[in-house]
């Protein structure tokens, strides 16, 4: 049986582990930074946050965000 490359997909989600990692901040200021996000967009707590919105909020290159998420 040969092997096969399982392949992962791109995400289209952002944690706040991977706040920390973009921006070196603090783990508390990255879930404030996708508060801020959750309250300009109206969404409530515990909505998803996707890289898009991240880098419209932010300013930060979508493609240098998804480059740093593979």
């Amino acid at each position: 049986m040969p092997f096969t490359q399982k392949i992962v997909p791109n995400r289209i989600l952002i944690y706040a582990k991977d706040v920390m990692n973009i921006t070196g901040r603090s783990e508390r200021t990255a879930r404030k930074i996708l508060q801020q996000i959750r309250q300009a967009k109206g969404k409530k707590k515990g909505d998803m946050i996707t890289v898009v919105e991240f880098c419209q909020f932010t300013g930060i290159d979508q493609q240098q965000v998804a480059d740093f998420l593979l």
